[in-house]
């Protein structure tokens, strides 16, 4: 199997080659935890598949999962690609930021892209995004609407107690502000917070501290993953959680373990993500 490996601020992606496919039959999960092993494996905190559309919204390519059958399936009129991502425990991830990025240059790469084009329609599991490439090598990526989750929510684990605002952005997330982002217990309380009786489908964890009105510093354990260095809607989460508690602005700098994304939120518009994303290397497997 062909794939490349790539990156969004330390989040880091298996992609596979245009023309290769994933065996969705028995054993399916242990293969995408096989492919994510950093020891035994490629190394990546999830797997990525990205399958161009007809101008009729049906997939292209065969193969792409329960329910695909043997010729193309409808999804959507006016989206380009399909992309679907499934974490390194091998569950399936409704959407991810980063990965976002990353399939946008790829499709730019591979020659996938009409000509000139710098903007996509991708369909996910939560709905459309739509990424954009700029100019600088950057990546802007329209996430869609914030939506309501369980509101404001306490948690606890071991014997600390939390205040959580929740945001869904496609995909749930707690996020949680503190005074000292350097005093938190990431592994530990993200493991226990992952799983709270709340979160039936499980929820990605943020610990967040203001820094200035303009940045936000933020840690965060993705739910399937684990501790990761850079969550693309954690951030935007987070700027959303800001903004309904009074803490930031329309916009900000969010500062991750693995560099910083620029999130912008008008109100009553979509959340807008802007960083980096690059190919690391090539392989076969």
């Amino acid at each position: 199997m062909n794939f490349s490996k790539w990156t969004g601020l330390g989040n880091d992606f298996v992609l596979l080659e245009p023309g290769e496919s994933l065996d969705f039959g028995s054993g399916f999960e242990q293969r995408i935890k096989m492919l994510c092993d950093r020891r035994f494996g490629i190394g990546a905190d999830g797997v990525v598949l990205v399958t161009p559309m007809d101008g009729e919204g049906c997939l292209i390519m065969d193969g792409v999962g329960p329910g695909a059958g043997p010729a193309s399936r409808a999804v959507a009129n006016g989206v380009d690609f399909e992309m679907r991502i499934f974490n390194a425990d091998g569950s399936e991830a409704a959407m991810c930021g980063n990965a976002t990025r990353c399939v946008a240059k790829f499709i730019c790469s591979r020659g996938l892209a009409k000509p000139g084009q710098k903007v996509f329609n991708l369909h996910t599991q939560s709905g459309l995004v739509r990424p954009e490439l700029l100019d600088d090598g950057r990546v802007c990526v329209d996430m869609g609407h914030p939506r309501d989750f369980l509101g404001s929510i306490k948690l606890s684990a071991g014997c600390y107690d939390f205040t959580a605002e929740t945001v869904s952005m496609g995909n749930p997330h707690a996020v949680i502000f503190v005074d000292d982002i350097e005093q938190i217990q990431l592994e530990d309380w993200g493991r226990v917070l992952e799983v709270d009786k709340q979160f039936p489908d499980r929820c990605n964890i943020e610990f967040a501290q203001v820094v200035t009105p303009t940045q936000i510093r933020m840690r965060v354990w993705e739910r399937g993953c684990g501790v990761t260095m850079a969550c693309g809607t954690g951030s935007c989460a987070t700027l959303v959680a800001a903004q309904r508690t009074g803490r930031v602005g329309v916009e900000a700098d969010v500062v991750l373990d693995g560099g910083t994304l620029h999130i912008k939120h008008e109100e009553d518009g979509p959340v807008l993500m802007t960083g980096p994303a690059q190919e690391v290397f090539k392989g076969i497997i």
